[in-house]
């Protein structure tokens, strides 16, 4: 087995992308609000800033940044992961290591993280978290869907409203 090697950079900003084992599934949309708890709870216990943040069906991105002095991402995301799967009942399939093991079939083992290296990257990541629902044809314009950060960069006066409107809908003159 090879070593997993991360990045860890004391008070970094990251980007991760997080699974489902299972990427048909819409668990994370149908139980928003126990992911939402599962992160609370987690900020609460080891403390981290959200700068984007968007939920899809299957997957999440989003980028944090930590605290100084604190380069542990990893547990973080074990405890949001591990929270949020005993709020949630036992129905999904588990073969017989699961079930001996106690584990749960709900998330990929691994998350993609990237340490964010100047601003530049922290802008493209930024725009990529928010423009995601689109992207993955969810909706036709990025402030139709609800579980982003998106709002909160509108709100601030980062983005306008009618970021990455789709332009097949543009009539002449827009």
């Amino acid at each position: 087995m090879s070593a997993y090697l991360r990045n860890r950079v004391a008070g970094g900003t990251y980007f991760f992308t997080v699974t489902l084992l299972d990427r048909r599934s819409r668990l994370l949309l149908d139980h928003v609000a126990l992911l939402r708890e599962a992160v609370r709870k987690e900020r609460a216990l080891r403390p981290f800033h959200i700068d984007a943040w968007v939920v899809l069906p299957d997957h999440m991105h989003c980028v944090w940044t930590l605290p100084e002095c604190d380069n542990d991402f990893s547990t973080r995301w074990k405890n949001i992961k591990a929270t949020f799967s005993r709020a949630l009942p036992k129905t999904e399939y588990r073969d017989e290591v699961r079930k001996r093991t106690g584990a749960r079939g709900i998330w990929a083992r691994r998350f993609w993280e990237h340490t964010i290296r100047n601003d530049a990257d922290y802008a493209a990541h930024i725009d990529y978290v928010h423009l995601n629902p689109y992207k993955h044809g969810l909706v036709a314009h990025v402030r139709d869907w609800p579980y982003s950060t998106f709002h909160r960069y509108v709100k601030a006066g980062v983005y306008p409203l009618d970021w990455m409107t789709d332009v097949s809908e543009m009539t002449c003159g827009e």
